[in-house]
């Protein structure tokens, strides 16, 4: 894969993006359920995007009905090659301020109710996440950040909730005890479905607000959540056009990207026809190789 096809997974806030060349939106369907919406492709700088609302346009889902599943699967049946997720979270330091925008290297999935993996009826695959982004789309975000004059940090460790209430006291001074800088509600399962799609993934984050451990403060400010999201879209969006110009004219191949060819276990011979259907995408390369 020596071109680029960039999925982009809009967060809170960012429903569009209104200056692809050539826009349409298209219904993709996925044995593995709905996803979020249909999705919109066209270009940038010359290279194709496929944009799609995780929450669905007019913010029609919670964090618990979002469909990751179909979501990564339907970025992989139209040929992406790398994702860039794009979400709103909320800050466990000091020094990110709402408005500030980080880039997550890890995680840690709290998570309970959502399906983590395409694995199972008769395929096992054990996929590994010690470093659950990818470095290289990683670093090209924060230098685009940069060349575009936004505040950007790096290094930032994302801790996902379930949702959709937001935290207690005692779980965000617990959560900043761990060592996490941010959290959120969406970027898990997420990041996990697109490592065993073999998609090099990275997510950048933006601060809406402060979670509640600061005690001499209110609880979280929905109002003003909004007001600081609709000024971190713009950033994004800016950020989102300087990543895809900067990019190298050719895609290097990455690691992940035939990061399946020793995690499946199971012998093919045993693999049961209902799950060669539903990971015809997903682990199609894989699938389509025999046995290892």
């Amino acid at each position: 894969m020596k071109h680029w096809k960039i999925g982009i997974i809009g967060g809170s806030g960012l429903y569009d993006l209104e200056r692809l060349q050539d826009p349409s939106w298209r219904e993709i369907s996925s044995p593995w359920g709905m996803a979020s919406d249909a999705v919109l492709v066209g270009a940038l700088a010359g290279v194709e995007l496929v944009f799609l609302p995780r929450h669905g346009r007019g913010h029609r889902l919670a964090p618990q009905e979002v469909n990751a599943r179909a979501n990564i699967d339907a970025l992989k049946r139209l040929g992406c090659t790398d994702v860039l997720a794009v979400s709103a979270v909320g800050s466990l330091r000091e020094d990110l301020a709402p408005g500030r925008l980080t880039v997550a290297r890890q995680y840690i999935d709290r998570t309970r109710q959502r399906p983590a993996s395409f694995f199972g009826e008769g395929v096992v695959a054990h996929v590994s996440l010690a470093d659950p982004v990818c470095p290289r789309l990683s670093r090209l975000i924060i230098e685009a950040g940069r060349s575009a004059g936004a505040d950007i940090a790096d290094q930032a460790t994302y801790l996902a909730i379930e949702g959709p209430q937001f935290s207690t006291r005692a779980e965000s001074r617990l959560y900043r005890q761990w060592g996490a800088d941010v959290i959120g509600m969406t970027s898990m399962p997420e990041a996990r479905l697109a490592r065993e799609a073999e998609l090099p993934y990275a997510n950048l984050c933006m601060v809406t607000d402060y979670d509640c451990w600061r005690s001499a403060e209110a609880s979280v400010d929905v109002p003003e959540v909004l007001r600081i999201m609709a000024a971190n879209v713009v950033k994004a969006k800016t950020l989102i056009e300087s990543f895809v110009a900067n990019l190298p004219r050719e895609r290097a191949p990455s690691p992940i990207d035939a990061c399946l060819d020793h995690a499946i276990i199971s012998a093919p011979e045993h693999w049961s026809p209902s799950a060669r259907a539903k990971l015809d995408a997903v682990a199609g390369r894989r699938m389509s190789a025999g046995p290892r």
